[in-house]
């Protein structure tokens, strides 16, 4: 019988799987997105960063090689234990919540690579929100970095087989009920797993009703990693930047 477990965002990413099949994500890629956005928000050296749902901390370690002191949390635990070995005085790594504000507040929140959505409850959207308000200061930048819904949906491919380390991972893709869904079934070492990404289909049309009732202020569009103008045809990202 297969192994599904409960609230997949907090499973999922605590199984080795995950950093199994996503092992060659563009650490490249992040690490270019990260130069250009502090230049564009013009962070001086020394800014205080959170890094909400930082996961493995790829774009937290970036950010820490620029100078900048960088905070970044995960409800995975497992995530942070592999994180901590990068802690310095500039770089730290905590089990956090992000629908709870932290406890001091911060001159950029990054959101990043779609670690956004994965709720049941909508409600709890809204509360990552305004927790990103309140850890904000005064004069701070938000950013959410979420997939351009539009283009995933219009692209997705229904099915495929990844095959990494000797393993099958049978993924299968549809557009439900408002969410995209991934989902993952493969087997090793004499036991079979079944994992569904859950991920809500949110448009800038939601991101802006988000923010309006939160008393955010969205400065800036974008569509992709080099800062291009977001178009909802074309752009592969779309990028919010905002401010309380």
């Amino acid at each position: 019988m297969a192994k599904t477990l409960e609230n997949w965002f907090s499973s999922w990413f605590d199984t080795p799987y995950y950093h199994i099949l996503y092992r060659d994500r563009g650490y490249e890629e992040a690490g270019l997105f990260m130069k250009n956005l502090t230049s564009f928000l013009r962070l001086p050296k020394g800014s205080t960063i959170l890094d909400l749902a930082c996961g493995k901390g790829r774009h937290s370690l970036f950010l820490s090689k620029l100078d900048f002191e960088v905070t970044g949390v995960d409800l995975s635990q497992n995530s942070i234990e592999f994180a901590k070995q990068f802690e310095n005085s500039k770089l730290h790594f905590q089990v956090h919540d992000m629908c709870k504000p932290m406890d001091k507040e911060f001159d950029a929140v990054f959101n990043l690579f779609t670690s956004f959505g994965y709720f049941e409850a909508e409600e709890d959207n809204f509360r990552t929100i305004k927790a990103i308000k309140e850890e904000l200061k005064e004069e701070g930048h938000g950013v959410i970095d979420f997939m351009n819904v539009k283009k995933v949906i219009r692209n997705l491919i229904p099915s495929e087989v990844k095959t990494v380390k000797g393993i099958d991972f049978r993924i299968t893709r549809n557009y439900h009920g408002g969410y995209i869904l991934k989902n993952i079934a493969f087997h090793d070492e004499d036991e079979s797993y079944n994992f569904t990404e859950k991920v809500k289909a949110l448009t800038l049309e939601d991101f802006k009703e988000y923010f309006d009732r939160a008393g955010i202020n969205l400065k800036h569009i974008f569509g992709s990693y080099q800062l291009e103008k977001y178009d909802e045809k074309e752009s592969d990202r779309l990028i919010l930047v905002f401010s309380k």
